[in-house]
């Protein structure tokens, strides 16, 4: 298992992005690989740094404005080689089928629960592990 994962976290709100960081913390789980975030508050960003690539995960924030990540989450899903894998944060849990439209490979409920929050970044992380084995 590699040593850190960059994972890349999309939202307009400062707010939203820090409760990601705070739900993670170091490492979301005992067999998860430690974290490092690069946060991004536009689409613009997002797209940037997954062309420079050493992009684990890719968190998406499904309320932000002007464009919410569950369109962002399709444009990479068919526009970037080799995505790496999506978690959605989306607004209500009724969400989910949306969640599934925009192709995101898991999807949590916005407020952040850490415990939710850092189950589902984990078992990203351990997928995304195993692909790179």
């Amino acid at each position: 298992m590699q040593a850190t994962a960059k994972v890349l976290v999309y939202s307009d709100d400062a707010t939203t992005r820090e409760q990601v960081r705070l739900a993670s913390g170091r490492r979301p789980a005992p067999d998860a690989p430690l974290v490092e975030f690069v946060e991004c508050a536009t689409p613009p960003a997002v797209l940037r740094e997954l062309d420079e690539g050493g992009v684990d995960v890719v968190v998406l924030d499904g309320e932000a404005v002007p464009m919410g990540g569950m369109g962002l989450c399709r444009q990479i899903k068919d526009e970037v080689f080799q995505c790496p894998p999506v978690l959605l944060l989306i607004g209500r849990p009724q969400d989910a089928w949306l969640a599934t439209w925009s192709r995101a490979d898991a999807a949590v409920a916005l407020p952040v629960e850490p415990v939710e929050f850092a189950e589902a970044l984990a078992s990203l992380l351990r997928g995304k592990s195993a692909l790179s084995a």
